[in-house]
């Protein structure tokens, strides 16, 4: 079992390894991020939120849904967790 385990795990870590050749390389100011969203996010994030913050801007407003929900995944991975290591005193 610990053998199949370990195939599952190297197989999709080649998988996500794969898949990262076509990222654009790190720092890159031509790649599409850097030209369109980062400079719309620096430029427009104060006067759209009035959140004088930057990063603040960006993950109450901007991402506010995703950051929620990550929370949400991280309070149910921490209930799981409660939930299997308990003890029963019975």
């Amino acid at each position: 079992m610990k053998t199949l385990a370990l195939l599952a795990t190297i197989l999709t870590g080649a998988i996500l390894l794969y898949g990262t050749a076509d990222f654009a390389p790190w720092g890159d100011p031509q790649s599409p991020p850097n030209r369109h969203l980062s400079t719309y996010y620096i430029e427009q994030a104060v006067k759209e939120t009035h959140v004088p913050n930057l990063v603040t801007a960006v993950l109450g407003d901007y991402r506010g849904y995703d950051t929620m929900f990550e929370l949400v995944v991280i309070y149910c991975a921490g209930m799981g967790v409660v939930a299997v290591l308990r003890r029963s005193d019975s």
